[in-house]
């Protein structure tokens, strides 16, 4: 949560005020320590309560695992670290304009209710036995979906695939491992700075192999990956959750397959340093079905001459006058800045549920045949949809491409979001005050 310098000064404008009042006089009764700035991040500062409580929540997740917290020193900079990153992931949604509404929130509190077999009720129970506030859940949950479509804006961007990629990959061995096993994966990033010298290098892949050996003596893998990972997944044990084999950038993608289950990687270089990997659980292989969803939609993007609201007022006022009887296709073809189905009067034709973004993803589903959605917002802008129909298939050509194309994308995410935070870090402003 952002916390305003003003916050803070209030209780001493207001006791200033005072004068001759009660609080001067108490003023010099007693002094009372303040809550003060522990980073400044570009426009934006970070207080030591929320490094605290911050550093308080990690200790309680490692102690319902049974597994020991790091260092205080070292877990405090590991948070710290976190909090500046997540700071200026939200400074870059304020400025794009990125909203989340209440009704999106309260959707996603009950889902993650639900995920958890709990009703809202027993939602808010659980989180107090935590000790943590449901609206201070609530924002925290915010703040999340804040940094996620963010996430996905600037790195959709950054990753491109072309027709003869796909065509390699389902070509190659990893292709046809494409509908194979899933595997829950954890992993550790010793880091190694783009300018590092020999001398770096070396320090570096003495640190990986140190933490390799520690590994293979019986070391707790997420306890290590707490106090030396500079992954930003550090601070959940490494966990990276399921994955594909051709979902991982090489060399990995061949090594999981041939591991078993709690078998951990030896360190290997890549640009951002030596990651080791950990097989945490496997799933999946086989034939599956695929279920296909026949869906059209509109999409209106904010813009610098159009706020975010006024982009929801115009899909409101777009699906009033569907629902009127206007032709969709029509509106779609007038309005929609989707320039991959807009000729076509937004038709997505038979598409698998899971090359959509999440928010698409779940509208969709809860829409009937025939039915047209509500609007709704993604990383893309505001949308209504109208779902066509629904089919179950086998994995025809034209779904298998999706999918090649989903998991080379997929591929490249990591290890650009990677560059990606690199990045937004070296050009911010950052002042640590500890």
């Amino acid at each position: 949560m952002k916390t305003k310098l003003s916050n803070h000064l209030r209780p001493l404008l207001l006791c200033a005020a005072t004068l001759f009042g009660a609080c001067a006089t108490s003023a010099w009764a007693a002094v009372e320590p303040l809550d003060r700035v522990v980073a400044i991040v570009d426009n934006d500062v970070i207080m030591q309560s929320q490094l605290e409580q911050r550093v308080e929540e990690v200790r309680q997740t490692f102690a319902k695992r049974g597994a020991e917290a790091p260092p205080s020193d070292v877990l405090q900079q590991q948070v710290l670290d976190r909090l500046i990153l997540e700071n200026l992931q939200l400074q870059i949604g304020e400025r794009s304009g990125i909203r989340i509404s209440d009704e999106e929130l309260n959707q996603a509190v009950e889902t993650i209710a639900q995920r958890n077999g709990m009703s809202l009720e027993q939602f808010r129970q659980a989180l107090a036995q935590d000790g943590l506030g449901y609206e201070e859940a609530r924002e925290q949950i915010r703040r999340e979906m804040i940094i996620s479509r963010v996430r996905q804006r600037r790195i959709a961007d950054r990753i491109q695939v072309s027709k003869q990629e796909v065509e390699n990959f389902l070509a190659s061995d990893l292709g046809q491992l494409q509908l194979a096993e899933e595997y829950r994966l954890a992993n550790i990033l010793i880091p190694v700075p783009e300018s590092a010298g020999s001398e770096e290098i070396d320090k570096a892949e003495q640190l990986a192999q140190d933490t390799y050996r520690q590994l293979q003596n019986g070391a707790d893998f997420a306890q290590l990956a707490a106090s030396r990972s500079a992954s930003e997944n550090a601070l959940e044990g490494g966990e990276m959750g399921w994955r594909k084999a051709a979902q991982l950038p090489p060399p990995f993608d061949s090594l999981v397959s041939e591991m078993s289950v709690g078998e951990v990687t030896e360190p290997i270089r890549t640009p951002p340093g030596y990651i080791l990997v950990k097989v945490l659980d496997k799933r999946g292989g086989g034939e599956q079905v695929r279920n296909e969803v026949h869906v059209r939609h509109i999409l209106i993007k904010p813009s610098a001459i159009r706020t975010d609201e006024e982009s929801r007022k115009l899909v409101e006022r777009l699906r009033e006058r569907i629902v009127a009887g206007e032709d969709f296709a029509t509106l779609a073809r007038n309005f929609s800045e989707d320039p991959g189905s807009a000729l076509n009067g937004g038709d997505l034709d038979w598409i698998d549920p899971e090359a959509l973004v999440p928010e698409f993803r779940a509208v969709m589903a809860e829409t009937a045949a025939g039915e047209l959605s509500q609007p709704f917002q993604t990383p893309y802008g505001w949308h209504i949809l109208e779902v066509l129909g629904r089919r179950a298939t086998d994995a025809s050509e034209e779904v298998r491409e999706q999918q090649a194309q989903a998991a080379l994308r997929n591929r490249r995410y990591e290890e650009e979001l990677q560059a990606w935070l690199r990045e937004i870090r070296d050009e911010a402003y950052v002042e640590i005050k500890l």
